[in-house]
């Protein structure tokens, strides 16, 4: 993963003592919360329901032992023992005092981390595959570019107070684990007919109040121009972008607004002053940013390996547990591992200090020393070998690390809700709750395959569940906390918004609801159909009708 250099250092270290200042000055009132507002979230820190939520970048979703190992301690030192990790692969801190935040920004600094631009209207983190670096199926490894473009976007002063907030992924992947359509701008990473790399680029999508696909602005994009091609959209957008109204002040409405080709004449327009400039990055800079990321000292192995072949015919549970669990790899004789951090009953996504420092022992031990956060708000040993899979497997699972339903029903993408989130309408965690312990036979959930849930607080789609094959969204009716649900959407190459079925079902419905759905799907699919693809040659009717069958509308 990326090494700080002295720069990177000296960066993080005088942000860190500013934001003391500014903080000091605020508790003294020297500064207004209007003044201090900007500053804070500058520096990841909301104001929750109950109280600051602190948000920790995790570039790019990759992390070393030695970082998680601190994020353990800081939640155990300045939190509630745990850390909920979100679908942008940050750590969030839901129950820091405000007091604290300073000194926790100075721990996070002795492990080359920080909280910079992870919220605001600023570029967000970049996030990207989590199997970047060692899928099968990876075209080009994106991390040095989506570091340049880490370092190009932090602290740009143009782009500290864009409309609203703007978030990037970058892809190299056959197949898109990225969900770069969902991104204002999504960077599809390939090599051209030249043998040459070259990115395709999606800009306009977004979930939220009105999710959007992204469209192709470019289709093909010489490498070397990717940040001046990326300054030039956010010119358009930040010029144009409207401020005087939140809700239709992301790109994506700009986008829709001008059209497609006229937003491109425009970025072009604008990409004709840039486009050479000193931000042309060159194969010297690529060089020298790649050489901050150290490669992985690996063994020359067989593909196959007796013991862990062994164990996976003596152990049924084993054998579950790597058929949901492991991933291939493009090394001979290693395997990616998925840690669940779904056990049923748990809020998702959420890890406590001892399994944070559990993890970070399994990264060192058996990966490394590195790991990396899904999109999923799952926990990744990238690099481990077929003969060390049962070691981990028994570690894991001693510490509830290793349900074996990466893919499953149960492996819900939930928002933090109305629990902690100021902004939610109706809580998420415990409808998650409801549904993994109605869907609690493992056997059952293996039968009926792959199915992606996702779960929202609110329209601001922090759980994406517009792109979930059953979408989730809680909203406001009347005081009172009801439920939208959706189907059909999905992520990857071939994404797809998802589609109201209905009237809203109070939380006390939700499980059952869910359960109809995987009925009509269980009665319908054919040997090969997964749920989307039911629902996909079925449409919305099927699944409506016996939801509503005996109720009728509930809202």
């Amino acid at each position: 993963m990326y090494k700080y250099d002295e720069v990177d250092q000296q960066i993080v270290n005088e942000r860190v003592a500013q934001y003391r200042d500014q903080t000091r000055r605020y508790l003294a009132g020297e500064l207004t919360e209007e003044e201090f507002r900007p500053l804070r979230l500058q520096n990841g820190l909301y104001i929750q329901r109950q109280a600051p939520m602190l948000r920790i970048a995790v570039p790019y979703g990759m992390l070393s032992s030695r970082q998680l190992r601190k994020l353990g301690d800081i939640a155990k030192k300045y939190d509630k023992g745990y850390g909920h990790f979100s679908t942008r692969q940050n750590l969030q801190l839901n129950w820091p005092k405000l007091e604290d935040t300073p000194d926790i920004l100075a721990e996070l600094a002795t492990v080359e981390m920080h909280a910079i631009q992870t919220s605001g209207n600023c570029i967000r983190n970049i996030t990207t595959d989590q199997f970047v670096g060692i899928a099968p199926d990876e075209i080009t490894d994106p991390r040095a570019m989506a570091e340049i473009m880490r370092q190009w976007s932090t602290f740009h002063p143009e782009f500290a107070l864009l409309p609203r907030k703007f978030k990037i992924a970058v892809s190299g992947t056959k197949e898109d684990r990225a969900v770069v359509q969902m991104h204002d701008i999504g960077m599809e990473y390939y090599i051209d007919d030249k043998q040459q790399l070259a990115i395709r680029v999606w800009v306009g999508g977004g979930l939220g109040r009105t999710p959007i696909l992204g469209v192709v602005i470019e289709e093909h994009l010489e490498w070397q121009h990717a940040l001046t091609y990326c300054e030039a959209i956010i010119r358009v957008y930040n010029l144009h972008g409207r401020r005087d109204n939140a809700y239709k002040a992301r790109i994506k409405i700009l986008v829709k607004a001008l059209g497609i080709e006229e937003f491109k004449r425009q970025v072009e327009a604008e990409w004709a002053h840039l486009k050479d400039n000193e931000n042309t990055i060159t194969e010297a800079e690529l060089t020298r940013v790649a050489q901050h990321f150290d490669a992985m000292p690996y063994e020359n192995l067989s593909a196959h390996d007796a013991s862990f072949d062994a164990a996976l015919a003596s152990n049924p549970a084993f054998a579950a547990w790597v058929k949901r669990c492991v991933h291939p790899h493009k090394q001979a004789g290693y395997r990616a591992v998925t840690l669940s951090l779904k056990p049923h009953g748990k809020a998702p996504g959420d890890a406590t200090t001892e399994q944070m420092h559990v993890v970070a022992d399994l990264a060192e031990q058996y990966s490394f020393g590195e790991l990396r956060v899904s999109h999923e708000q799952n926990l990744i040993l990238a690099d481990v070998k077929l003969s060390d899979l049962l070691a981990v497997w028994e570690k894991a699972r001693t510490n509830g690390l290793a349900t074996p339903n990466i893919g499953l029903l149960t492996d819900i993408i939930c928002c933090p809700g109305g629990d902690f989130c100021s902004l939610a309408n109706a809580k998420s965690i415990p409808i998650a709750q409801a549904i993994q312990m109605q869907f609690d036979n493992l056997d059952y959930l293996h039968d009926i395959g792959d199915i992606e849930l996702n779960i929202s607080g609110c329209m601001n789609a922090c759980g994406h569940h517009h792109i979930g094959h059953i979408g989730i969204l809680g909203v406001d009716k009347d005081g009172s906390e009801w439920y939208q649900v959706t189907i059909g959407g999905k992520q990857g190459n071939d994404a797809s918004i998802g589609s109201v079925i209905g009237p809203s079902f109070s939380a006390e419905e939700m499980p059952s609801v869910v359960q109809k759905l995987i009925e009509v799907y269980v009665k319908e699919r054919t040997p090969e159909e997964r749920f989307i693809d039911t629902v996909r040659r079925l449409g919305v009717a099927p699944f409506k009708a016996h939801v509503y069958a005996k109720e009728g509308a509930t809202a």
